[in-house]
């Protein structure tokens, strides 16, 4: 059993005269409909989890062939492993830019405590000049970590993540030259 998707507008007082007229929805409206439905069962406590062949089993209520669902499953698993290398991306990103401000915040304490006790208090404090310029350099930081999006947002996440593949590949390599 197979279903096609269809558009078609009928008035709610169309459909409450004359039962038997039915609605088409268009695919996009179908799953926007099933996710809302999915979310309030699983609200209600209703649903937590479903089995992979109570999955099958809905598939082919839908007329969604086993091929397609494996493929479409795949397909999840992959943007699922794509969602959770963005999050480890972000959260190395927040960590080192928590570590530079933590660096920044230290070093330009103990500069201008130095700089307070050589000069008495009067005199040229060189000490702020050091925390603006730093500071500057750190507030870039932070729009760099926080605010990047897009191209330069890809970019980034794409460089990252070949270097993460390039250490595991010369961490594996090397765990294996040293076993022989």
């Amino acid at each position: 059993m197979a279903f096609t998707f269809e558009t078609r507008t009928a008035s709610p007082t169309n459909s409450a005269s004359n039962p038997a007229m039915t609605d088409f929805y268009s695919q996009a409206d179908v799953q926007q409909i099933l996710q809302v439905a999915i979310a309030r069962q699983a609200q209600a406590g209703e649903v937590e989890q479903l089995t992979r062949v109570q999955l099958l089993e809905i598939a082919d209520e839908m007329g969604i062939s086993a091929g397609d669902l494996q493929i479409a499953e795949q397909e999840w698993q992959v943007q699922q492993g794509d969602a959770l290398e963005r999050q480890e991306f972000n959260r190395i990103r927040g960590s080192r830019f928590q570590r530079r401000t933590t660096r920044y915040l230290i070093v330009n304490g103990f500069s201008a405590a130095i700089a307070l006790l050589i000069t008495g208090g009067g005199g040229w404090l060189w000490a702020p000049y050091l925390a603006l310029g730093w500071g500057m350099i750190v507030a870039l930081d932070a729009w760099n970590t926080f605010y990047l999006a897009g191209d330069r947002y890809e970019d980034s996440f794409q460089s990252w993540r070949r270097k993460r593949l390039f250490k595991r590949s010369v961490h594996s390599w090397l765990n294996r030259w040293l076993k022989n």
